[in-house]
């Protein structure tokens, strides 16, 4: 990954310096008034009046002035109902805040309060907060009878807060929708609190509703896409059986598209004569035409630079057309013929005879020059991805490749024709920064060499994890192990260089130059190999909400067997720092080699957006 500008980027900072984008402008307040708050809360342990202090904006904002004598009475109105509500949340329904502003209670200000200047308003807040209520009775009532509240969090003797009252009304219409009920509701939530027993009785009474199929689906704010398949795409299916999660999935689906600023997609208030629910789809369309530039750095490969043009919706149903290019090993190379090239054109069509299937085609040209070889490639490839589920996708196509390389076997050339099919299973919840979930890769490239007559075949898997622990995920655990393996072609070096296997560099094995790992014949030059082994493993630990550091390592092992045999396994470790954006986290890693190649590389220091995995 690397930082990208794109043409319409917000706004961005980094340690507080504006880098592109302009700054939002200070709020000016008319006729500002000052004011002066204190808070005070006796009986109450410090967990409560540290959230009594947080839910105040009377506290949270006292260095910031008020809009005239009015604006600071709104603001202690305001404040002396987010306080009830949150001694309510921790169950204490008795609790009573008093507030004084100028010395008078707030109850008795008059309409438009004059308040003498000279200095800041004083505002006093005092809370009681009183004992803590459990829960009384519980009853569920309509439909929702005959479930147990204990499902819901709602337990005779347990916690009474009314948070967890709420959310459990809302739960209970959740199960009902979740049924086939699109009208479910909550008619009667009741809660009485008994001071003398501090019990609090509650009653939920639910209404479901028929149970409805999806009935004409509709489609709004659409200019250039076309309607029809804007609704085909959403694979919302009339007929099919009302599901709130197939509404969110199929808002998802579409807003992956690109081609939409905003989606929304609701139901009918009231079902249609033929007893099926109508679902309306609105759209906002972005922008469809866009390009940008982003530029990437590490001590082992030198500067590059990245440049593109797209188009997000070419014929009308959000087919994608990108044109890209790039440079690389700047600084790096000596010479401007030994400098990295890469160009390509990429064309995909969603929805493709199948709403669920999208076709891909690409052409590309490359010239790279890690240390271990030189190759000129040019590469057409088209395919057909299918998502099988909404974390299960698998793809196949077919693949034509020339490659003019040198290497340890010297100049070759070749013509590949492979036929690559893949799977993919991503559970993760965020592809630039997951906390949770794993995303697991298999894939399989038979393969025939026309010039050399090779036939030969790669594997290869791969499985990234991840776990979130402690309180708001400070810390993430990562790990990554990727294997691969070519069977096939009596001679290694029938096989396309690019086609064997190397590690190192930072996609790898971090501290190493890229493609620096392999077997190495006797005159000491990079054969690439059969087979390989590569794992890492991450801590990534936030020191605040937006600076993190990640201690790491990395091994690799690359085989000329078809097996890897681990005689010759590379370690790097190393330390990086992130800086969370909008758009993912700026990563800094450094890194150096524990078992150093002699005259190789010593370190590597590697930038990008995005975690390394």
């Amino acid at each position: 990954m690397c930082p990208v500008l794109v043409s319409d980027a917000y706004a961005f900072k980094l340690f507080g310096i504006t880098l592109w984008g302009e700054e939002e402008q200070a709020v000016n307040v008319i006729d500002p008034v000052t004011y002066s708050v204190t808070l005070e809360a006796p009986g109450a342990d410090e967990d409560l009046k540290k959230a009594l202090e947080q839910a105040s904006h009377l506290v949270q904002d006292k260095d910031e002035p008020v809009s005239g004598d009015l604006g600071v009475v709104i603001k202690a109105r305001d404040d002396r109902d987010r306080l009830i509500a949150l001694l309510y949340e921790k169950s204490r329904y008795g609790g009573v805040v008093t507030v004084t502003v100028n010395g008078v209670d707030l109850d008795k200000l008059p309409p438009a309060p004059d308040f003498p200047g000279g200095g800041p308003v004083p505002v006093d807040v005092r809370i009681e907060p009183g004992p803590v209520f459990t829960l009384g009775r519980v009853t569920l009532a309509g439909d929702a009878a005959g479930r147990d509240p204990a499902a819901y969090g709602l337990t005779p003797g347990g916690d009474a807060g009314s948070l967890l009252i709420l959310k459990a009304g809302d739960k209970i219409v959740a199960d009902l929708r979740n049924e086939g009920r699109p009208l479910a509701k909550l008619e009667q939530r009741s809660v009485v609190a008994d001071h003398d027993s501090r019990t609090v009785d509650v009653v939920l009474d639910a209404i479901g509703g028929p149970v409805a199929p999806v009935g004409e689906v509709t489609v709004v704010g659409q200019k250039s896409v076309d309607p029809d398949f804007i609704r085909r795409y959403a694979r919302l299916n009339e007929g099919k059986p009302f599901s709130p999660e197939q509404m969110k999935k199929a808002s998802e689906r579409l807003r992956k598209l690109g081609v939409f600023s905003s989606v929304t997609i609701k139901e009918a208030s009231a079902l249609a004569g033929d007893g099926s629910i109508p679902v309306g789809i609105t759209v906002s369309e972005g922008k469809h035409r866009y390009f940008g530039v982003g530029a990437q750095y590490s001590t082992t490969d030198g500067f590059g630079l990245q440049g593109y043009w797209g188009h997000r919706n070419l014929f009308g149903q959000a087919e994608s057309l990108r044109i890209e290019g790039a440079v690389s090993r700047l600084g790096e190379a000596s010479s401007a013929d030994q400098l990295d090239y890469s160009a390509g054109i990429v064309f995909a069509k969603p929805g493709f005879i199948l709403p669920a299937a999208t076709l891909n085609a690409s052409l590309r040209a490359k010239t790279e020059h890690p240390d271990t070889y030189r190759a000129n490639t040019v590469t057409a490839a088209t395919g057909i991805s299918y998502e099988i589920s909404d974390i299960d996708t698998i793809s196949g196509g077919v693949e034509l490749a020339y490659a003019d390389t040198e290497d340890a076997f010297g100049d070759n050339e070749y013509l590949t024709f492979s036929v690559p099919i893949d799977f993919t299973r991503d559970t993760r919840d965020d592809k630039l920064d997951p906390t949770k979930g794993y995303r697991a890769t298999l894939g399989a490239k038979p393969s025939y060499d026309f010039l050399s007559g090779a036939t030969f075949a790669s594997f290869e898997g791969s499985l990234s994890a991840y776990q979130a622990l402690g309180e708001n995920d400070r810390v993430v655990l990562a790990g990554k192990v990727a294997a691969g393996t070519l069977v096939g072609a009596s001679e290694l070096q029938d096989i396309p260089t690019t086609r064997r296997f190397f590690a190192g560099g930072g996609g790898s094995v971090r501290g190493y130059a890229y493609q620096e790992i392999s077997p190495y014949n006797d005159e000491g030059k990079a054969t690439g190999g059969r087979s390989y082994v590569v794992a890492s493993a991450e801590a990534r630990v936030k020191i605040t909400d937006t600076i993190g550091v990640v201690p790491f390592v990395d091994v690799g092992a690359v085989s000329d067997s078809m097996a890897p045999d681990f005689s010759d396994t590379r370690i790097g470790a190393g330390i990086g720092l992130r800086y969370a954006t909008p758009f993912g986290p700026i990563r800094l890693d450094v890194a150096v080699p524990l078992k150093k190649y002699d005259g190789g590389s010593s370190y590597g220091i590697y930038a990008g957006i995005g975690q390394a995995f």
